[in-house]
């Protein structure tokens, strides 16, 4: 049944909904990649699609911007209709000349600072994992597609706009040395959380849009449109789930 953040019904999504937090992107990858593509849901501009991809039923959905909006649209495709795995597609600051603008980064933990799982559930880890059949599947469909993924732990901010500061060193040199993570992102951390505590799958894979450690950036046009491949690797996942 249609909740007050989503007009869907039962059986409008598929099992597996790719999850980019741009409403548009979602559109884009509807448009480009599905067949027999229907709107689902568009409340407040989240746009929802379920079509097929190669002839599986594949749906993708926005999630909005940071962790509490992703917590509502994830846990309630989880708990009201009968989604099995979410996988986050999104664009990511990288912490790290390791991976540079246009990379593929598969999340294998996500740390944050945020109290969104203490709060939650009273899950006092600061970093949450995703699913490990998941991530192997993605790493299938990498590798079918001769796409290469970097892995490691990413940072779930809460805030995008800092207070300047002189403390040497940063926060996010602190991130990266301390707690090993490749790029900041703002959803994750929550989505994980979700699927570990209602029994689900969740994944995260990244393309670095920007960098903390080069003057690299991409346009918004390209954030909305060029990530491609991380968009490939995750249609292609349930190919390798079956399996």
């Amino acid at each position: 049944m249609s909740t007050p953040h989503n007009r869907a019904e039962n059986g409008d999504f598929a099992k597996t909904v790719l999850m980019p937090g741009d409403p548009l992107r979602a559109k884009f990858i509807a448009d480009t990649f599905l067949k027999d593509v229907r709107q689902v849901t568009g409340v407040r501009g989240m746009l929802g699609f379920t079509g097929t991809y190669e002839g599986r039923p594949t749906s993708v959905m926005g999630s909005g911007r940071g962790m509490p909006s992703i917590g509502i649209y994830s846990y309630e495709l989880y708990t009201q209709y009968g989604v099995e795995n979410i996988i986050r597609i999104g664009s990511a600051g990288s912490y790290t000349d390791k991976a540079k603008l246009f990379d593929v980064v598969l999340a294998t933990g996500a740390y944050s600072e945020s109290n969104y799982a203490v709060t939650q559930s009273g899950d006092t880890d600061d970093i949450q994992t995703p699913s490990a059949e998941l991530n192997d599947a993605l790493r299938a469909s990498a590798k079918a597609a001769d796409i290469p993924l970097i892995e490691g732990n990413i940072h779930s901010s809460d805030v995008f706009y800092r207070q300047p500061s002189d403390e040497k060193p940063t926060y996010w040199e602190k991130l990266r040395d301390e707690k090993g993570c490749l790029a900041v992102e703002m959803e994750s951390f929550a989505l994980f959380h979700n699927a570990r505590v209602l029994g689900k799958r969740a994944a995260c894979l990244l393309t670095i849009s920007d960098s903390f450690v080069s003057p690299e950036i991409t346009t918004a046009e390209q954030r909305q449109t060029s990530f491609t491949a991380m968009m490939k690797v995750a249609l292609g996942v349930d190919a390798f789930l079956e399996k």
